[in-house]
């Protein structure tokens, strides 16, 4: 089956167990844009915090540096690291700022869409993503046609806000052949900082349309066939074929322990055929009348039969028989309303009880 015809079957929308298996396995939606926004936004912090003393002082050196040459004795290994050394520490004063900001700047947009999980599922090798085929689709798909209508347009408005602000200080870029060497740096930081400025700016609507592409794709993406809607439901809930054997196979350990119980019975209650419901009342043993067995039609004639054989005393009442196999559950005490009922059968059996008894 091809992919085109794939995705048109999935027709479904995603569940949240769909939703939550590929939040495990790493599949979270992810804007591109919205990390290097935040880069962006961390450099224009930089630069206007930071860099302006940094490069100042950098200036300061490499010009000391530069002036005297001379000062510099390089006659054996130790002084060329020492050199470096002193390059590296005025440049890592400059850098470290940059660093540390574009570092928690891409932590706090990656933290912003999406909660830190760790998942081992997304470094394990799979053949699948050096496949050329896969790849090939990739780049040439949607998410390809996608991507490139985003750098282009990203190429565009950078150029188009380099020209206008290039245009704007062409007179500043012209006269500063004409001043000093160490406020060269100044002018290209101003200039570096007015340019990231109008780039936040002018991409802060393709950033918030890639949070809501990214966010649609991603959902389009986990849609279901109904075949796999059946199959998760089926997982979840349990195969409906199975569950059926399962409940016949507990109703008919159900039935099995009930019949064993019959025997223990006092007396049933019937309604000739279609309802009877086995109780036992001992009064040494306390409590109310208990129900050990119930059932209807097959059932309620496989009760009788047991009773019959064990001489268990069978009461026909209609109404009665009913109310109970509706309301009683096995291996519970009937209910207060049922009380008066049960109690008039029982010493109606104890008194014909007593006067067989008594004739004997």
């Amino acid at each position: 089956m091809s992919e085109p015809h794939d995705k048109e079957s999935k027709t479904e929308e995603p569940t949240e167990k769909r939703i939550r298996d590929a939040i495990e396995k790493g599949n979270v939606p992810v804007s591109r844009e919205a990390s290097t926004f935040a880069s962006l936004i961390g450099m224009l912090v930089v630069a206007s915090l930071f860099l302006g003393g940094s490069v100042a002082q950098l200036q300061t050196s490499l010009a000391y540096f530069i002036d005297n040459p001379g000062g510099w004795t390089l006659e054996n290994g130790s002084d060329a690291v020492e050199l470096f050394q002193i390059v590296g520490l005025e440049a890592g004063r400059l850098l470290a700022p940059v660093l540390v900001v574009l570092t928690l700047a891409g932590i706090s947009a990656s933290l912003l869409q999406n909660s830190p999980s760790l998942v081992v599922y997304r470094i394990q090798p799979d053949a699948s993503r050096v496949s050329l085929a896969k790849g090939w689709r990739r780049v040439f798909g949607i998410h390809g046609q996608v991507e490139f209508l985003r750098a282009a347009f990203k190429f565009a408005v950078i150029c188009v806000v380099a020209l206008v602000l290039l245009a704007s200080a062409q007179y500043d870029t012209l006269n500063a052949m004409y001043t000093e060497p160490s406020a060269l740096g100044e002018l290209i930081l101003d200039m570096a900082i007015q340019v990231m400025a109008g780039v936040a700016v002018a991409t802060t609507v393709l950033v918030a349309a890639d949070l809501v592409w990214s966010r649609a794709s991603w959902q389009r993406n986990l849609r279901m066939t109904r075949q796999e809607l059946k199959d998760e439901m089926k997982q979840v809930d349990g195969d409906p074929i199975v569950k059926a054997r399962m409940r016949s196979f507990a109703r008919d350990r159900l039935r099995k322990r009930m019949m064993a119980q019959v025997p223990r019975a006092t007396l049933v209650i019937a309604n000739p055929t279609h309802y009877a419901v086995a109780l036992r009342y001992v009064r040494e043993e306390g409590g109310a009348p208990l129900v050990l067995a119930k059932g209807k039609d097959l059932i309620a004639l496989r009760i009788r039969q047991i009773a019959e054989e064990h001489g268990i005393p069978v009461v026909v009442d209609k109404l009665l028989a009913r109310s109970l196999h509706d309301a009683v559950e096995v291996d519970r005490f009937i209910p207060p309303e049922f009380y008066k009922a049960v109690a008039q059968i029982i010493f109606f059996l104890f008194s014909r009880r007593k006067q067989q008894a008594l004739r004997a």
